[in-house]
């Protein structure tokens, strides 16, 4: 499915169609050059899953945990990984299959580690600032 937006107050309508097509699948994995609005996106999807904690890149923690009224949501930004062995440290797969809402941004830094239904999303933009979200939900 491919999504073309002007701006960004769009977002959360976008959220909530790739959050109602992916039905059960819980792991989104996002794709974007640097600037391409990953986390501003995970915020929209974050805002739809009524998230009431303050979103933030995890550039530096790596991972964030935020409180949703279904149980936790777990943002990760693997920019700074320089190996899958420090993802495997962390734990990743706990989070992974938790069952738990986990947006992974950066993920072609572990790909040896993502899981099979992960919903993929990449992120390109125009040069007029408009963008295109191309979702793939696993066997749709």
């Amino acid at each position: 499915m491919d999504i073309e937006v002007e701006g960004l107050d769009t977002l959360p309508d976008v959220a909530g169609q790739v959050l109602a097509e992916a039905g059960e699948h819980r792991v989104f994995l996002l794709y974007g050059e640097m600037g391409a609005g990953k986390t501003t996106f995970v915020k929209a999807m974050c805002q739809r899953l009524g998230v009431k904690d303050e979103t933030s890149s995890p550039t530096f923690a790596i991972i964030n945990e935020y409180t949703a009224p279904d149980g936790p949501v777990y943002h990760f930004d693997f920019y700074r990984i320089r190996s899958e062995h420090e993802a495997l440290d962390m734990g990743y797969e706990e989070y992974f299959y938790s069952g738990a809402y986990c947006f992974v941004e950066w993920p072609e830094r572990i790909p040896g580690l993502l899981p099979a239904d992960a919903v993929t999303i990449g992120i390109s933009i125009y040069p007029d600032g408009r963008r295109k979200f191309t979702v793939d939900i696993p066997n749709q």
